[in-house]
């Protein structure tokens, strides 16, 4: 049969991450290319006392439908930690969504027709530019220096393009590491309204930070932004539960939009989800992931430092999941990768995380799901790549 597919599908890229995994299969392959949470954080036990108490407790209520916005006691807990951090944040402005994944997608569907600008960090992250290429946006990237975005370009598109929203993930950015300072961070603000642009910030890694003092979301300095969380990074990725902080009237269309998607997130995981922060000390779990993930990094910073050659240059978050790589001018990280792959060892090549002209030379890799072992040895591989590709 001959499918008439939109003509918007033939613009979506596949995810390369995806085809990736395909290739990492083997069990002697060492792969940094995921942007895996490490299994070893995931609270199994307590989750399945959590379940089991949900399910005994409140069985014929959890298996049945229920709210758009979620669960109001997980969405009071959300409001409280936020109130916590400094942030004024209600109940009402939050909506529960499927992982912060479904967050970029809602965004899209209440805000963006075909043509419309969307200003992204350059590079930026790849789910976002699927999930928003979907609505057929003109996108505006922004390149990124090592304290946040370049506040010179990004107030030059400003000026120069008519756009509706600059999405930023302000925190161990992915896929860089970068992290916005606190000044960069209220100069943005200060644009956004200036401009009257909408704001979009991304906020999955913000709480694993091992290292220097916590930042302020934007949206402290900037209170009608959006700002997207998850518990796929504290809890577990699996269950997918995350959560859209909005504005009342961004709030009542996201609403709507959520409606005409799925009618609400899945109810039983929010029960479970709340009754294992309820029953469970949250910020000492965190704080285990936090000197896991440390480990994981300052042994992936000295690897890298040991085994590849001169000329490479790589970031050095203080938290977050990943790292950026940077190679000698010319040398292409999509060439390494099939050397690499022969090596047993596999990363994402960099270009694919730009809306338009790629930095070839560049290659993100993910420090937090594989052991110390693991990340020496591979790196190790992955240097003897680069002088096989340099030596050709």
């Amino acid at each position: 049969m001959n499918y008439r597919f939109a003509n918007r599908m033939n613009k979506i890229p596949r995810s390369f991450v995806r085809e990736i995994l395909k290739v990492t299969d083997d069990e002697d392959m060492i792969s940094f290319a995921g942007g895996l949470p490490n299994p070893q954080s995931f609270p199994v036990e307590a989750i399945k006392d959590a379940t089991s108490k949900v399910l005994t407790q409140d069985g014929d209520k959890v298996l049945q439908y229920s709210t758009t916005e979620g669960y109001h006691r997980l969405r009071e807990y959300i409001a409280e930690r936020y109130q916590g951090q400094g942030l004024e944040v209600g109940v009402e402005d939050i909506l529960i969504t499927n992982g912060s994944q479904q967050c970029l997608d809602l965004v899209g569907k209440v805000f963006l027709d075909r043509d419309d600008g969307v200003i992204m960090e350059r590079p930026t992250y790849l789910a976002a530019i699927q999930a928003f290429g979907l609505y057929e946006p003109e996108f505006h990237p922004v390149p990124l220096l090592d304290d946040g975005v370049d506040l010179h370009a990004l107030e030059t598109t400003l000026k120069e393009e008519d756009v509706k929203l600059f999405y930023t993930v302000s925190s161990f950015q992915n896929p860089t590491g970068i992290t916005y300072s606190t000044s960069k961070r209220k100069k943005v603000a200060e644009l956004m309204e200036k401009y009257g642009t909408i704001l979009v910030e991304d906020n999955p890694y913000g709480e694993i930070r091992f290292m220097g003092e916590n930042i302020a979301p934007i949206k402290s300095y900037l209170p009608d932004s959006i700002l997207f969380g998850t518990f796929s990074k504290i809890v577990s990725p699996g269950m997918r539960m995350g959560w859209i902080v909005a504005p009342p009237e961004i709030m009542e269309k996201l609403i709507t939009a959520k409606q005409a998607s799925d009618l609400h997130s899945n109810y039983f995981t929010q029960r479970v989800v709340y009754q294992y922060l309820q029953d469970n000390d949250v910020d000492r779990h965190i704080q285990s992931i936090r000197k896991l993930y440390k480990l994981q990094r300052d042994q992936m910073v000295q690897s890298i430092r040991k085994y590849l050659p001169t000329g490479v240059k790589h970031t050095s978050p203080e938290g977050g999941m990943f790292l950026w790589v940077t190679l000698p001018e010319g040398v292409s990280a999509m060439e390494l990768f099939q050397l690499a792959i022969e090596e047993n060892v596999a990363f994402v090549p960099g270009e694919t995380f730009y809306t338009e002209d790629p930095e070839i030379n560049t290659m993100r890799l993910n420090f937090s799901n594989s052991n110390v072992e693991e990340i020496a040895e591979g790196i190790k591989r992955l240097g003897k790549a680069i002088e096989k590709l340099q030596a050709n």
